[in-house]
């Protein structure tokens, strides 16, 4: 008898995975931003709150994420198909490091493709119609990540299929 025989089988979900994980990608997170994430839609403040109830409703068509985990950072909202990210800024972001901190952090989004849009939180509080209309205005802005496919090309990828009457196709 081998000493494999003597070996329970893994369980459901188990198996021969490596060590380290792979893919992920750009949109790949971490476990740690992937807590504070579920922690931060929990306990959202009343700016973020208030942006939140509107872009669910999917302003200009457009599908929103709250509290998004990107690598090692949570962002407060993102447009995954424009690569356009809303940070709601309190006035803790004009304090100390802050400024230097968030600097960084825009250069590490852009370096993924990312385009950030900094709300203050005052602003939301006094306008939010026109920080939503700002929002919608940024999107339209952005080219979409992934493009229709052409005529007679090959099909889409899982999970960008187009509907008919948007294509024109028939």
């Amino acid at each position: 008898m081998s000493k494999d025989s003597n070996q329970t089988p893994p369980r459901n979900g188990e198996g021969d995975r490596s060590a380290t994980p792979s893919g992920g990608g750009v949109f790949s997170a971490s476990t740690n931003a992937r807590k504070v994430a579920k922690r931060e839609r929990r306990s959202g403040n009343l700016p973020e709150v208030l942006v939140w109830r509107e872009l669910r409703k999917r302003p200009g068509g457009y599908k929103f994420r709250r509290q998004h985990p990107l690598s090692e950072i949570v962002l407060d909202f993102v447009c995954l198909e424009r690569r356009f990210a809303i940070e709601i800024d309190g006035d803790v972001h004009n304090r100390g490091d802050r400024p230097e901190r968030d600097l960084m952090r825009d250069a590490y989004l852009a370096s993924r493709g990312f385009v950030v849009l900094r709300l203050p939180a005052g602003i939301i509080l006094a306008r939010l119609e026109d920080a939503i209309a700002m929002i919608v205005a940024a999107c339209d802005q952005r080219q979409p990540h992934h493009h229709q496919p052409l005529a007679g090309g090959p099909p889409p990828r899982t999970g960008e299929v187009l509907l008919m009457t948007e294509t024109g196709l028939k």
